[in-house]
């Protein structure tokens, strides 16, 4: 009996362990939480590094005070005396270099170890780093060039330059021109000029390309990546396109011709140095009838539209030098700053800015002009300079 109960017991044990045995059919059953067979979800893209870089501008803008932002929005003459003071105490977003800045008080040219040191001293005192431009078309228009302790010789003009070198090595010069300018601390050139002129009797001929309206857009095509490959900013102008027009430096110009010349010739190298990425645009004083017959480019909401809505520019527009005759008529109360950033302008060029800015505060302040207008003209200004490494 006891073998019996022995044998009952052991025959027990051996089928429980088969039983509890996995067979090969046995379905296997997932550890984790049941999924119905859905995939797992993607974690969220994270933002991309333009994302990013908007993020910071918009926090750094959103922590500035009005005087700071609009300080940004001007681009002055560099004053003769009291330049990093009135960095300081206006915000100034650019300096513009003339050819005294380029020599001492008793009128000597600088060394380039003294040039070098007057600009960072302007850095140094900016509490945002700062536009330093120059206007370095060649030929007429050069302000560093003349100056043989910086350069070895003048530069000479677009179309000089073409004709002796062709248009592969006036793209070369350029880029050689403009790397030496951002080493010397240079990092805008007022340059290249667009308009279209062909005739020698113009007033804009000699700064011009000198072709027709395709030639020049392909020059304008071809040379602005070369100012972007040696560091520099280059500026179009003179939006939107200056014509046979007299001198807006001394009075007013009015141009009358239709706006299908402007579609076929004049807005052509305008359209191809946007393509090719130009970051500045500048508007002329021109008083242009078939856009606006009211005010000049420079102070018309219309002329911007064109060319923001129309050609597409999304970079920084600037103003030609407020303190040209061509404005004075159409701001006798001094406000042309304050006209300026209601037709859309980011940047303004002026002597006058310790008038201005605070004018353009006032106007801020009551209302004339809105604090978020304001916020997009300093994040395209900023943007710039972050493109150009000033800022991160």
């Amino acid at each position: 009996m006891k073998k019996i109960l022995t044998l009952l017991l052991a025959l027990m044990l051996l089928l429980s362990a088969c039983g509890a045995q996995k067979t090969d059919d046995t379905p296997d059953v997932p550890s984790g939480p049941d999924t119905n067979g859905a995939p797992a979800a993607d974690p969220a893209p994270g933002p991309t590094p333009e994302e990013q870089a908007e993020q910071r501008l918009r926090e750094r803008i959103a922590g500035m005070t009005l005087e700071e932002k609009v300080g940004q929005l001007f681009f002055v003459r560099c004053p003769e005396t009291g330049a990093e003071e009135d960095i300081r105490t206006y915000h100034l977003g650019g300096l513009l270099l003339f050819g005294r800045d380029y020599k001492d008080a008793a009128g000597n040219w600088l060394t380039e170890e003294q040039f070098t040191q007057t600009l960072q001293s302007y850095q140094d005192a900016a509490g945002i780093p700062l536009f330093i431009g120059s206007d370095e078309e060649g030929g007429t228009v050069t302000r560093a060039s003349r100056n043989p302790n910086l350069f070895s010789e003048k530069l000479a003009s677009p179309q000089a330059l073409y004709a002796a070198l062709g248009l592969d090595g006036l793209v070369q010069k350029t880029e050689e021109y403009n790397r030496r300018l951002c080493a010397l601390g240079v990092n805008v050139n007022f340059a290249p000029v667009c308009d279209v002129s062909t005739d020698p009797g113009n007033f804009i001929y000699d700064r011009a390309f000198g072709q027709d309206a395709q030639a020049t857009a392909d020059y304008i095509s071809r040379v602005v990546p070369a100012y972007a490959e040696a560091g520099a900013a280059c500026v179009l102008k003179h939006f939107p396109g200056y014509g046979n027009n007299a001198d807006t430096h001394t009075g007013v110009a009015i141009d009358a011709r239709p706006y299908t010349t402007f579609e076929r010739s004049d807005l052509v190298p305008f359209e191809a140095g946007i393509a090719a990425g130009a970051p500045f645009v500048l508007v002329s004083h021109n008083v242009v009838e078939c856009m606006d017959s009211a005010y000049p480019a420079s102070l018309s909401s219309k002329v911007h539209a064109l060319l923001r809505d129309t050609l597409g520019f999304d970079g920084v527009i600037l103003t030609d030098d407020l303190a040209m005759d061509a404005v004075k008529a159409y701001a006798e109360d001094g406000s042309a700053a304050v006209l300026a950033i209601q037709a859309g302008n980011d940047m303004i060029v002026t002597t006058d800015y310790r008038t201005q800015i605070p004018q353009v505060i006032a106007a801020v302040q009551d209302g004339t002009i809105s604090e978020s207008d304001i916020d997009e003209h300093v994040y395209r200004v900023l943007r710039e300079k972050q493109a150009l490494g000033l800022i991160d």
